[in-house]
């Protein structure tokens, strides 16, 4: 693969499943280079062997389908060039699409009724005079901001507590009525405008963000998660309100019960009730305080229907099991994501909390929806795909899905490498899992060819044997690639995340290096005495570390980096904790885990890369790493991306993609040339 092959990556979004089981749609989006944009549309994939997958709509960027409770609308976001996506619905069998609605500041999710009249959405509400509310009034003409939270702003989207996120209600229009025509003037003058889309109502009135909502199995309360208990900017805990839907009142905002307040200690990523009316949340158990999220696994709990103000039930354990959303309601409860070294698989959760697993093998499903019979279509890669639809749960054990499309076989055409698994037993006899991608000899020969070893972000976070487009770009030009899971990563239980706990730097640098010694040891191919490293966000933070404590490399490449813990706090949207829990709070501790305390020992050729909006590391991370690098005669360089934030590498514009991909491997090529 080549940096001007970035158009050919297809990504799946979750898919839904017609209630008939005989389709299901999905979003399949790329990055444009002509339109520096990313663009796409929905696809209909049918799932009786019938036919072919096929283009549904035509929309600029048409993403997040979902088919109406009885299957005959499809609901969807789009949005055109320049503007925030709007929600629309269609036709299932086709037609023309039907706006619902027209916010100024777009639509980031909804849900259908259970009688498929309503939808709920979410939407950011900006305060009067901010945000293009007046016209004509600019951004650096707006009134000052009046700070008095820990948090208040958010990587990709600035400030947002003039702008929170609140959850509305709108009437599905009727798709197959005489459209909306607009009326001429007459001789006295202009006519009044036609509403062109249904009069959308606020059900949530706290000024704060409100995050994952669900319907109750009869439609007359709205689950929503929302930080609104007292003390919420100190803590991380989240609250599950229950609005009523039955009784609205004139002004629109909605009574709130509380379902799940901060005794219960949790951080909620999602919630959905069960067909039985029990409410399901996936959430992380934040510990002593309320503010330990240091690789906390999460877990299903149960809210019990019928029951005033019930503790939550915790189903599943999280000290081994990983799990993750979207969660997908089924006869037998729910169905989630579990992360295992390094893969996602597809588990089925029942409320006992017996768990099956329907998929297995080096897969990553990062969504499902359910089949009317059991199993489920699953969006998911592997090394031979980016972004597929397949169906699994169908056998009688686990077991790769079976595909359904082929979006990544123009990828495969430019020619890509499958990873080989490798684990290495540490100086300490710590296991460490990951991988190594070799050029392909018949472009590259035999090698020895030089080694970029290449840490990931998080630190909760793992590398996984789905196609990669930062290894295949290497491998495609001339480089092996050693990628591993050190402590502190995720999917490997929560000890294995928990290690490195205000203790950055320590066994997480000795499972990276030693993974490359045995890397190293184990394959003639790589070349030993030409080696890089690299890596972005904490991967960022263990290159600058690594560099300064070995200096072994030709060169060395930091991005978006928690380069400098001291000056992150107060700075970083996160900062206000981030910090705190991974590395602490005294500062010979800090210290001692501070990239910048130690890069006056820095003597490797680096590339400091950092976005300008990057609100999760900040540009002043990298500025102070750079000048003082430069002060102490290291060979380095600044390169700092304009409108982008801290998702630079995976969702910024394509051109600034392309170039990211390019300006990394001419530093390559100018330190660790393919050809000594």
């Amino acid at each position: 693969m080549r940096p001007t092959d970035l158009p050919l990556i297809r990504t799946v979004s979750a898919p839904t499943v017609h209630p008939d089981g005989s389709r299901a749609v999905a979003a399949v989006t790329r990055p444009d280079l002509e339109a520096d944009a990313t663009v796409g549309q929905l696809w209909t994939v049918p799932l009786d062997g019938r036919g072919e997958p096929r283009r549904l709509t035509r929309g600029f960027r048409d993403t997040t389908p979902r088919f109406s409770p009885d299957g005959s609308l499809l609901a969807f976001l789009r949005a055109v060039p320049g503007e925030p996506p709007q929600l629309f619905v269609v036709a299932a069998d086709g037609g023309e699409p039907v706006q619902v609605t027209d916010r100024t500041l777009g639509v980031a999710d909804f849900r259908w009724s259970p009688d498929g009249a309503r939808l709920a959405f979410a939407s950011r509400d900006p305060e009067q005079g901010r945000y293009g509310t007046v016209e004509g009034l600019g951004a650096g003409a707006e009134p000052p901001r009046r700070i008095t939270t820990w948090r208040y702003r958010q990587n990709g989207v600035g400030y947002h507590r003039d702008r929170p996120q609140h959850v509305f209600l709108v009437d599905v229009p009727d798709v197959w009525a005489e459209p909306v025509v607009q009326p001429a003037p007459t001789a006295e003058g202009a006519a009044e405008p036609r509403p062109a889309v249904p009069e959308a109502t606020r059900l949530t009135g706290a000024a704060v963000d409100h995050g994952g909502f669900a319907f109750s199995p009869d439609g007359s309360t709205l689950a929503v998660v929302a930080a609104t208990h007292p003390g919420a900017d100190e803590d991380l805990r989240d609250d599950v309100l229950l609005l009523d839907l039955a009784d609205l009142p004139d002004d629109g905002e909605a009574k709130a019960a509380t379902a799940v307040g901060p005794e219960a200690n949790l951080a909620v990523q999602g919630v959905v009730y069960g067909e039985d009316g029990a409410l399901w949340l996936l959430a992380q158990d934040l510990g002593p305080g309320g503010r330990d999220f240091v690789a906390r696994n999460a877990a299903l709990y149960v809210v019990e229907p019928g029951v005033d103000r019930p503790v939550p039930r915790r189903v599943t354990e999280p000290e081994d099991l990983d799990l993750g959303g979207p969660l997908v309601v089924t006869a037998g409860g729910v169905l989630a994501v579990s992360a295992v070294r390094g893969t996602q698989q597809l588990v089925r959760v029942s409320p006992a909390g017996e768990v099956t697993e329907l998929t297995s093998g080096p897969v990553v499903v990062a969504g499902a929806g359910a089949l009317p019979g059991g199993g489920a279509v699953v969006a998911y890669g592997d090394p031979g795909s980016y972004g597929d639809l397949g169906v699994a749960g169908g056998a009688a054990t686990p077991a790769a899905p079976h595909r359904l499309t082929d979006f990544s076989a123009g990828l495969r055409a430019t020619g890509v490498v499958a990873p080989a698994e490798l684990v290495v037993d540490g100086r300490d006899g710590y296991p460490v899992h990951g991988w190594v991608a070799v050029p392909d000899a018949g472009r590259h020969g035999d090698g020895p060819h030089p080694v970029v070893l290449m840490i990931h972000g998080g630190p909760f976070a793992a590398y996984t044997p789905a196609l990669f487009d930062e290894t295949q770009v290497l491998t495609g030009a001339g480089y092996a690639v050693v990628y591993c899971n050190p402590r502190g990563s995720a999917s490997y239980g929560q000890a294995h995340g928990r290690a490195i706990r205000q203790a950055m730097g320590t066994v997480d640098l000795h499972d990276v290096l030693d993974f490359l010694d045995g890397a190293l040891a184990a394959d003639a191919r790589l070349d030993g005495e030409r080696v890089g490293v690299m890596g972005g966000s904490y991967g960022g933070y263990l290159t600058a570390w690594t560099i300064a404590h070995d200096h072994r490399f030709a060169a060395a490449i930091v991005e978006r980096g928690f380069l400098d813990p001291d000056a992150f706090f107060g700075t970083a949207d996160i900062g206000a904790f981030f910090g705190l829990e991974y590395v602490g709070t005294e500062a010979e501790q800090v210290a001692a885990q501070s990239p910048q305390a130690v890069a006056h020992q820095v003597r490797t050729p680096t590339l400091v890369v950092h976005s300008e909006q990057d609100l999760r590391c900040p540009l002043s991370q990298a500025e102070r790493y750079y000048a003082t690098l430069k002060r102490h005669g290291v060979d380095t360089e600044l390169v700092v991306f304009p409108g982008e934030d801290h998702e630079l590498s995976r969702s910024g514009r394509p051109r600034h993609r392309l170039q990211r991909f390019e300006i990394v491997l001419e530093w390559w090529e100018r330190h660790l040339p393919v050809s000594p």
